[in-house]
């Protein structure tokens, strides 16, 4: 029988939910193995194809569609979850402002260059962020995962609330990720791979601190503190199934997107 790779992150929120499926707990169409890579390169490498079934900003996906489609479940959209802006010193405006970004393709800076033109972005990999802050090689970052909660730490306070700003314009819910099969799967596979994630999700539900060693083994931020507060922050109810609401927020931020050219239009189906 072959095995589908499936790619997602090292962060709580994936290794909570894909936790069941790719150790064999709950049914799936295809055994399934895990390959686990930051978001900006799961980003980079579907924009070649290279996974049949990945993690992907909305970002990313809406440069992809063509060639892949987002399951209903296992995503991260959410109220109280968008990116942060921080730096060393409360920032005016971020005009002319060099700001580490962490990658071109995620929604975190899809997000930024909506609310923000002029600012110097500098990719580097997001766990990589906040000491070139704390540093003063630049003078402002985009934080997104476990980030969000330990930015203190590093003596840096929060100069602006994406999510919050997503929120407060349109009224809906922020899309962060999804999960993505390529359309060449099939649709019989697709949905049935679409059940085994919600399956994995239900089982990590119902036993949370089994998943713990294996949350803990791949997490940036060791604190389970820390990582119980990333999974009740990014799973929630748009895991399940991202839902009508889910559906419009995810057009409402590709239209926007599309009219400013930052991203390319698409007829495809947004979802399975």
């Amino acid at each position: 029988m072959p095995v589908l790779k499936l790619g997602y992150s090292p962060c709580p929120n994936d290794t909570f939910i894909f936790y069941a499926l790719t150790h064999g707990l709950v049914e799936s169409p295809l055994p399934v193995e895990a390959v686990l890579e930051d978001v900006e390169t799961l980003n980079r490498w579907a924009l070649e194809g290279r996974l049949p079934l990945t993690k992907l900003s909305y970002a990313a996906y809406g440069r992809v569609r063509d060639r892949y489609v987002a399951l209903r479940s296992g995503g991260a959209l959410g109220r109280g979850v968008g990116p942060l802006v921080v730096a060393k010193k409360p920032l005016r405006s971020l005009k002319g402002a060099r700001v580490a970004i962490p990658g071109r393709n995620t929604t975190a800076f899809l997000l930024l260059s909506l609310y923000a033109e002029g600012f110097e972005p500098v990719e580097v990999r997001y766990d990589r962020i906040m000491p070139l802050v704390a540093q003063g090689k630049v003078e402002a970052g985009l934080i997104i995962h476990e980030s969000r909660f330990t930015y203190p730490e590093y003596g840096l306070v929060k100069v602006l609330d994406l999510g919050e700003w997503w929120e407060g314009e349109t009224g809906l819910p922020l899309p962060l990720g999804a999960i993505l099969a390529r359309r060449d799967l099939g649709e019989g596979l697709i949905q049935a791979l679409d059940e085994a994630v919600r399956r994995s999700l239900e089982y990590a539900f119902a036993h949370p601190e089994e998943t713990l060693p294996y949350l803990k083994a791949h997490a940036q931020e060791l604190s389970e503190e820390v990582i119980w507060a990333h999974v009740r922050t990014y799973v929630n109810g748009f895991s399940r199934d991202v839902g009508e609401e889910g559906e419009r927020a995810v057009e409402r931020l590709f239209a926007e997107a599309e009219a400013r050219g930052l991203l390319p239009s698409s007829e495809a189906p947004l979802f399975l």
